[in-house]
């Protein structure tokens, strides 16, 4: 009993931490993977930015189109839209995107 418990000991002494060269496998990997994960993440963020804006002239078109329906001539203004209840509040562009100061309803956010 005493032998095998010696024998334990030895092995556990024996044992060391990552080399030098097992740590820098795992970094060089980490940062495969990051070169991979970052520029897809900043892509995602475009697409979603694109698409927000979008969504926004929709939304601005639909408010115009209901209010020209209602009232029987087109808005001036975005603000006639939000003071008459067409819009619920001012919409706001995502990301780097601009509101048109023309009253071009169908781009309300540009580039």
């Amino acid at each position: 009993m005493k032998k095998l418990l010696n024998r334990k000991m030895k092995l556990l002494k024996n044992q060391q931490g990552l080399t030098l060269v097992e740590l820098l496998v795992v970094i060089v990997i980490l940062g495969i993977i990051a070169a991979i994960a970052i520029p897809m993440v900043i892509s995602n963020k475009d697409d979603a930015a694109e698409k927000a804006a979008k969504q926004t002239n929709a939304i601005v078109l639909d408010a115009a189109s209901r209010y020209e329906a209602v009232e029987g001539s087109a808005p001036d203004s975005f603000a006639v839209l939000v003071t008459s209840k067409y819009l619920a509040k001012t919409p706001e562009c995502p990301g780097d995107y601009k509101v048109n100061t023309d009253t071009d309803f169908k781009n309300y956010c540009v580039k």
